[in-house]
């Protein structure tokens, strides 16, 4: 009895059935007298189906490498994309995400294993270290370059081959495959074009990786010490080697002695997960200060209260400003709990010798028998705060960080201090404004609270590291951490650095500088 073909064979054959029956349909003489001409447009979808499905079939067929990359097993492919970039797999830890270039194709790395003989030559000779990155550019070299011509075989092979199942006719078939290798080439081209070799600076991470953030070297040491690609690559190569060394022991992520790092988190509407992300955060990173930009309740009643009673002990000093869900009587509560610093009205604290300026939000919106009074209420509140910050500037005590819950209200210290946070969003902006001063806006660190299982999909978690600079107290780096939402086990870190910090950039205008068209923006803001 014949063995059934399975599904995915069934299904191509089924497709190259119709693409042939589409084919005679069009092209087959008429019993009539009457000739009927197959559309150009039509005969020209049906040649692009066909490059397209032979090309990339021959890619799924043959259109892989396997090649050593330092002490490393590898195999590279190319495969169809909308937004290009490369994803580097690291099974069984999870994988890693670079904006490498913008084409149709992505090129997909999965580090298979460790070579034994390779790996313990590296150990029994660590002098062997220093021309790694010489040995990994060479390795990728040559492993693009196979890729690059076995990937061109494979889609001229694939489209011919599909083209003349379809068409059955040698001039249409080679037609295919010429059009296939055109589409490749104007490809490669394009991600020519478009390679970004910094990429590695902004990876993003998930799965097990996402735990180990120094993969590619604390924030400090990025701006410090990145030259040149193949450098960073082979720094990348040989973490990854640790990482597998370790087996099922992480390595710990060991900060810059010279770098202060701040845990952002905002609007956790009463979800009790959010303490125990937020300490789990604040032991992996070595976090100085929490700085919380509002929003910590949902009702703000006294019965509330006892969910604050875990920041005590997170393991950090909480920095706290009101948002419009907190209220008088949630402030009162915290300002009486142990390691709490309660900001309003422009006061300031200075801890880990990081001085912090902030405001509580004027309105407090789930009392319906008040009317809101909106963005003007919001303004005059930044703007009191900017009053304080100037202050503040005169009696040589000058802020480093100020907080306000509503961004609205922190656009009005811009040129008065070098970094603002705000919250209320619930989704992330950054953003260099005018006078020089950075606006970061932090999700929701609670996942939208408990009310978001009201909504059709759950609300992300989300909050920052931010590196700063221990001597000039200048903001270096972030990581952003997303993690799903209610019922989701997901888990990303994206590292992230100003545009001043990039290797060879033009520093940006100090806050009240009178030159804003100098200013950058490090990342698009995002809607509303």
């Amino acid at each position: 009895m014949a063995r059934e073909a399975p599904e995915p064979i069934r299904s191509i054959r089924s497709a190259l059935v119709r693409l042939q029956r589409l084919y005679r349909s069009r092209n087959t003489e008429p019993t009539s007298t009457l000739v009927h001409t197959p559309h150009p447009w039509t005969r020209a979808l049906g040649l692009a189906t066909v490059v397209l499905l032979g090309a990339w079939l021959g890619l799924l067929i043959v259109g892989s490498v396997r090649t050593p990359v330092g002490p490393m097993d590898t195999s590279m492919t190319l495969r169809p994309s909308l937004s290009g970039g490369t994803k580097i797999n690291v099974s069984p830890l999870g994988a890693l995400e670079l904006d490498s270039h913008v084409a149709p194709i992505r090129l997909d790395v999965d580090v298979d294993q460790l070579d034994p003989a390779r790996s313990q030559a590296l150990v029994e000779h660590p002098e062997r270290i220093s021309g790694l990155q010489e040995e990994v550019a060479h390795d990728v070299s040559d492993g693009t370059t196979e890729l690059a011509v076995r990937s061109c075989v494979a889609v001229v092979s694939g489209a011919t081959a599909l083209g003349l199942a379809v068409y059955r006719r040698p001039r249409r078939a080679l037609a295919a495959g010429g059009l296939a290798l055109t589409l490749l080439t104007a490809s490669g081209i394009s991600a020519y074009a478009t390679w970004n070799p910094k990429s590695v600076l902004e990876p993003k991470f998930s799965g097990l990786l996402s735990s180990a953030p120094s993969v590619v070297g604390n924030a400090r040491s990025i701006v410090t010490e990145f030259d040149v690609y193949q450098q960073e690559l082979a720094r990348l190569v040989t973490n990854v080697t640790k990482l597998y060394d370790a087996t099922s022991t992480l390595p710990t992520y060991q900060p810059d002695p010279g770098t202060m790092r701040v845990l952002h988190v905002s609007d956790i509407h009463l979800n009790p997960a959010a303490w125990h992300i937020i300490a789990s955060l604040v032991e992996q990173y070595g976090i100085d200060v929490i700085i919380d930009s509002g929003d910590t309740m949902d009702h703000g009643t006294a019965a509330e209260n006892a969910f604050l009673d875990p920041i005590p002990d997170l393991g950090a000093p909480y920095v706290w400003v009101r948002g419009n869900h907190d209220s008088g009587v949630t402030q009162a509560y915290l300002s009486r709990l142990r390691n709490v610093h309660v900001l309003d009205d422009g006061k300031a604290v200075t801890i880990a010798g990081l001085r912090i300026a902030g405001t509580g939000d004027p309105q407090f919106t789930p009392d319906r028998s008040v009317v809101a009074q909106g963005d003007p209420a919001e303004r005059m509140t930044g703007i009191r705060l900017a009053s304080a910050l100037r202050d503040q500037k005169r009696a040589g005590t000058p802020a480093d960080i100020a907080v306000a819950h509503n961004p609205v209200a922190a656009r009005e210290t811009d040129g008065e201090v070098p970094l603002v946070l705000a919250g209320h969003v619930h989704h992330r902006e950054t953003e260099v404004l005018a006078h020089g001063t950075r606006l970061k806006i932090e999700g929701s660190t609670g996942g939208g609270g408990l009310r978001a299982v009201q909504n059709e999909k759950p609300e992300k978690v989300r909050a920052s590291v931010l590196y700063l600079d221990r001597t000039t107290r200048r903001l270096q780096a972030w990581d952003e951490i997303t993690l799903g939402g209610l019922g989701l086990t997901t888990a990303e870190v994206s590292r992230h650095l100003p545009e001043e910090n990039t290797p060879g950039a033009t520093p940006s205008p100090s806050p009240g500088s009178p030159t804003p068209s100098a200013a950058l923006t490090a990342l698009p803001r995002g809607t509303r």
